[in-house]
């Protein structure tokens, strides 16, 4: 790390700082940050000519304290007229974010898309953010390491600059701590930074966060994260060849979509993830056997995470290879077929409850019994469409004066995380994220696109096109 200082029209910037082991890149975007001017418009001049986006800082000869003459125009900014109409591009950028209706897009700072679409997809749920805010530089316990700490302040102040911002940002704190928690994401390949897999950044970063973010010896929000993602599982393990049986309980943060062949709706694929073979040692057999393990949903969460499991290692190349298979999700899905009894009975009345609310708004009668056949279901939830409706499942803590809601099983989809390429080691990730609004929006890095919904709906394979690796959605609920 070096400080040089920058000469900029008029302006003298003084101890900006290189971080050498970063491209050049990155060190456009923090002048973005300071002058205005994007990185494509950047003229520095540097020994051998102009600095190159992907240059090698050690054949440069930047000293510390050196002076950097930098030519290039900022963006614009119209101006208001003097009978007062106000413009968006006068209002201050928190109400500049609420007027264009989406937030800011990432800087990629060399092959971090994958990072940069886990981060808008998880930016998106409000109740991570406001768990964010309550922690505090202070608010460690002993029970997190430092760099846990440290990731977890770095995702708050993100979060933060992105909400307030219009602009592109460059997530750089973030991006050295995730590297420093999890030296994975820092390999370098030919002096370059690695392409790593986005599944296993938002499994991290959830991890790291639900560590951070309880609350020791509170039953209050004692673990926001498991309250927003997390999904108890029931399973039973038995094994066909001596009858042994036994039970297991386990907590994960998503639910695998298995594809084969036989797979063509998520719906399926979910089936098959949630059975799975072992081969263990058989206590009565005095040997090892093949034992089925068959889990149901016993808890669900607000915000419900599916990983299609596209990618598996391939032997003969010596690398993850990818299945371009086809699946179709559904904008509103619903999980009452793969839930426990003792969930199933808990559900059956806030699912009625749904069903009459939805029914009045055609003119029908409510009715009083509790039924919960897949196929009212759905048609209950079609008829609301892709609502945004959502809210605070029972397992979770409730807001100061919000009456007390009720899952119902079912969910709206609301974020999208794609990966186009035939590798998880190359390509390109995209988050697709709906707003508050209703409307779709693409991150493509630092270049948010407004989308509709067939757009999202055409994410689901087949070809080489961006198809759904990760799809996040919330839970529909009702207040008792």
């Amino acid at each position: 790390m070096i400080t040089v200082s920058v000469k900029w029209q008029k302006e003298l910037l003084k101890d900006v700082e290189i971080d050498t082991t970063q491209p050049p890149y990155v060190f456009k975007c923090q002048l973005y940050d300071l002058t205005g001017v994007p990185p494509e418009r950047q003229k520095i001049m540097v020994k051998g000519g102009l600095l190159k986006d992907d240059a090698d800082w050690s054949t440069l000869g930047v000293k510390p304290g050196q002076k950097l003459m930098m030519m290039g125009t900022a963006d614009e900014i119209v101006k208001s007229p003097e009978k007062g109409t106000v413009f968006v591009e006068d209002l201050p950028e928190e109400e500049q974010v609420v007027a264009i209706g989406h937030t800011a897009g990432l800087f990629n700072l060399g092959n971090t898309c994958y990072m940069n679409s886990t981060l808008q997809c998880l930016h998106s749920v409000p109740e991570l953010k406001s768990a964010l805010i309550k922690y505090s530089h202070s608010g460690r316990t002993n029970d997190v390491d430092q760099t846990s700490h440290m990731l977890t302040i770095a995702t708050r102040d993100l979060f933060s600059e992105l909400d307030k911002s219009v602009k592109p940002v460059a997530p750089m704190q973030f991006w050295m701590v995730l590297r420093k928690k999890y030296p994975q994401f820092g390999q370098l390949h030919n002096g370059v930074f690695m392409q790593q897999d986005a599944e296993e950044c938002w499994a991290q970063l959830l991890y790291t966060l639900s560590q951070s973010l309880k609350s020791p010896g509170s039953s209050e929000n004692s673990d926001a994260v498991k309250a927003l993602f997390g999904i108890e599982l029931n399973s039973r393990v038995h094994c066909q060849e001596s009858n042994e049986e036994t039970s297991e309980a386990e907590s994960v943060y998503s639910l695998k979509c298995h594809i084969s062949h036989e797979v063509n709706h998520l719906h399926e694929g979910l089936k098959h993830g949630l059975k799975s073979e072992l081969e263990k040692a058989s206590s009565a057999l005095g040997r090892s056997a093949i034992f089925l393990k068959e889990s149901r949903i016993n808890a669900l969460p607000r915000y419900l995470t599916v990983q299609f499991v596209r990618f598996f290692w391939k032997r003969e190349s010596n690398q993850k290879a990818k299945i371009l298979r086809k699946v179709d999700y559904p904008l509103v899905l619903d999980v009452y077929d793969f839930c426990s009894d003792d969930l199933r009975k808990t559900l059956d009345a806030p699912r009625q409850i749904l069903r009459n609310e939805e029914g009045k708004k055609f003119g029908l009668k409510g009715s009083e019994k509790s039924s919960a056949g897949k196929e009212n279901d759905v048609k209950m939830s079609d008829a609301e469409g892709s609502s945004n409706g959502g809210g605070e499942p029972s397992v979770a803590p409730m807001e100061e004066g919000e009456k007390e809601a009720q899952m119902t099983g079912i969910y709206d989809l609301v974020a999208v995380l794609t990966h186009k390429g035939r590798s998880a080691d190359s390509g390109h990730y995209v988050g697709w994220v709906k707003q508050e609004n209703g409307k779709w929006i693409e991150f493509d890095d630092d270049n948010p696109k407004p989308r509709i919904e067939d757009d999202i709906t055409k994410l689901s394979g087949g070809g080489d096109w961006h198809m759904a690796y990760i799809i996040m959605y919330k839970a529909r609920v009702v207040s008792l």
